[in-house]
């Protein structure tokens, strides 16, 4: 099985630089082309076409945030962060390594600073920043625009959105800035980034929206809106703002080929994170909707073998026991096409759908079935289920730490899946219904619809097999598992080696 070729470059979050001593930085300001007789854009230009009008309004609501950590819990490069693990899976899986960076000499001391930004939402002191800066923090510190040094308390954050909400007890009403519309930026339109990148000082950068609705396989929230100005490290949770001055973005990661901007960042849109914080805010936490299934896109192939019409869909690959699908009667071989009415064109569209759900929500699901259209109603759960769930399914996801781990998601082999897979009734295995592209079974080229004949030569029959082959080697101490598998009709022998957990 042929590996990937991979093309050196590197994704980067834009997280919260450690604060450590640096040499000058060489900066290049490039000044675009006048365009003859092209009409002056209404908003932040003033007629010399300067931005100042701009930042003189929005820079005294924009903070930076730093924060205390136990030093094991820091790196002085954000290449073993949470939310940069998310990103390496999305580039990993387009062929593209993200290379171990060296990690830095640690210090006698036991704590270390980290920084980032954020900005002031109302006058009594409510800030907005990335999860990824504050996560792991044991204490929080807001520097203001004037230089001013407050205590900051995290009122609430989410893991899965990259968002959290601090508060600050200010001695008068601070200067905020407004949310704005994300939903009517078009590419091309004039945005501003602020914040404070390498924790050298508030910096303004200009550019524009390069590309919405990026999807970087971080979670059901990915909708980034992609600009070309640039930010970099410590730019992490400071505004992106548009021509009228308000917030229709928080800047949160670049993708980098050294390390610096190359214009190529990504920002949360306004739109969905307005509304996560005033939840944060409200409640401290979210407590995201869950269904308890793994899904899998619908290709034109999958759509005609079914008889649906469009290839378009959530295909959903299994079903994971005792989670509100399983209790609907959720199958695998479903095929979701709609969340009360609300149409569902592909994985993501009924992952974000399901995420922006209370547990116990109750929503009829409109699935593709042996030919036709049927409707499930089925009752939302929450957080913990998902938690449960994850602990039982062995999927490399979740797992007890002494179970070494290859990082895939596994399933029965069904007539369902069997009839979509186009297998012969002689193929015994189980069917992997997901790949974590950080893990061991991605690098060596394991993708979602093989099928696992054998573990050390040893036949298997269902997902359960296969789980307990793989620990059977563990205890055996081998380092590795070889796996036979079943592809387009050919097989393949592929060693696999044991995840870190």
């Amino acid at each position: 099985m042929s590996s990937l070729l991979r093309k050196h470059r590197t994704a980067a979050i834009v997280g919260a630089a450690i604060i450590v001593g640096a040499g000058t930085l060489p900066f290049a300001f490039n000044t675009p082309a006048a365009v003859a007789s092209a009409a002056e854009p209404s908003g932040i230009i003033a007629p010399g076409g300067s931005f100042a009008p701009i930042v003189d309004a929005d820079k005294p609501a924009v903070v930076t945030v730093t924060t205390t950590m136990k030093a094991t819990d820091t790196r002085a490069d954000t290449s073993n962060s949470p939310m940069d693990e998310q990103f390496r899976q999305f580039f990993e899986n387009q062929g593209i390594p993200f290379p171990q960076q060296q990690a830095p000499q640690r210090h006698q001391s036991q704590s270390a600073m980290a920084l980032g930004s954020g900005f002031i939402i109302s006058p009594d002191g409510v800030i907005v920043t990335n999860n990824h800066v504050i996560e792991n923090a044991t204490n929080i510190k807001v520097t203001l625009d004037d230089g001013t040094e407050l205590p900051a308390k995290l009122l609430g954050a989410d893991a899965k959105s990259d968002l959290a909400v601090l508060k600050i007890q200010a001695p008068k009403p601070l200067a905020t800035v407004a949310w704005g519309d994300s939903d009517k930026l078009k590419l091309g339109d004039q945005i501003l980034a602020i914040g404070n990148p390498f924790g050298i000082g508030t910096t303004v950068t200009a550019g524009i929206v390069s590309a919405r609705g990026r999807d970087l396989h971080s979670g059901p929230y990915d909708d980034f809106i992609q600009i070309d100005a640039p930010i970099n490290h410590g730019n992490s949770g400071g505004p992106l703002v548009d021509r009228e001055g308000n917030v229709v973005g928080i800047n949160t990661a670049i993708y980098s080929p050294n390390g610096g901007s190359v214009g190529v960042g990504f920002a949360i849109p306004s739109d969905e994170a307005k509304a996560i914080v005033a939840k944060l805010e409200k409640n401290g936490s979210i407590d995201h909707g869950y269904l308890g299934v793994a899904i899998q896109p619908v290709t034109s192939d999958i759509a005609n073998a079914v008889g649906l019409s469009q290839a378009q869909g959530a295909l959903v690959a299994s079903v994971n026991d005792g989670t509100p699908a399983a209790r609907a009667g959720i199958k695998s071989g479903d095929i979701v096409t709609a969340v009360n009415s609300e149409a569902v064109k592909t994985p993501k569209d009924l992952s974000r759908l399901v995420a922006d759900l209370s547990p116990g929500d109750k929503r009829s699901l409109t699935v593709w079935r042996d030919g036709k259209s049927m409707d499930v109603n089925v009752t939302i759960g929450g957080n913990d289920d998902s938690k449960q769930a994850a602990n039982e399914s062995g999927d490399g996801k979740v797992q007890p730490s002494n179970q070494p781990s290859i990082g895939v998601g596994l399933a029965n082999l069904t007539p369902d899946l069997r009839e979509q897979l186009n297998l012969p009734h002689s193929v015994q295995g189980a069917v992997v219904a997901s790949v974590n592209p950080d893990k061991s079974a991605a690098a060596a080229g394991i993708q979602a619809g093989d099928v696992i004949v054998s573990v050390n030569d040893q036949p298997v029959h269902s997902a359960h097999d296969v789980q307990s082959a793989v620990a059977e080697a563990g205890k055996a101490g081998r380092k590795s598992v070889l796996l036979l598998i079943e592809r387009g009709g050919d097989r393949t022998f592929v060693a696999v080696p044991f995840s870190a957990a």
